[in-house]
């Protein structure tokens, strides 16, 4: 049975609010256009692989804030739970596999995946 680990209750608010930062930004990303400023569309069929992109009407000043923001909560948070005192408490391969199981411990309970990371 692979061990648990009892992670201090903001420490896993943190790991949470992570994911769902980056659930969040990554969803917006695909929805923006693929240049931030405006760009004319091209076609390249020289390199290795085809590649292609429509016109970009470029970001509005709201949507690259919004991007800004989601990025610096990200950053903040990525700091918060890879500096946090807990890890501290676990040297060498314990440290790497809680890590691992935290990063996966959002909504399930250990006992409900067997209790591997």
């Amino acid at each position: 049975m692979a061990t648990t680990y009892d992670f201090p209750s903001d420490l896993l608010a943190g790991q949470e609010e992570l994911h769902q930062v980056r659930a969040e930004l990554s969803a917006l990303l695909k929805r923006l256009p693929w240049s931030v400023v405006p760009l004319d569309g091209f076609s390249d069929d020289n390199g290795w692989r085809k590649v292609e992109r429509p016109a970009s009407p470029g970001w509005t000043a709201d949507e690259q804030a919004e991007v800004e923001k989601l990025r610096q909560r990200e950053h903040e948070l990525a700091v918060f739970v890879s500096t946090h005192r807990y890890w501290s408490e676990l040297t060498g391969s314990e440290r790497v596999a809680a890590r691992s199981q935290l990063k996966h411990a959002h909504g399930v309970p250990p006992e409900e995946t067997g209790g591997t990371p």
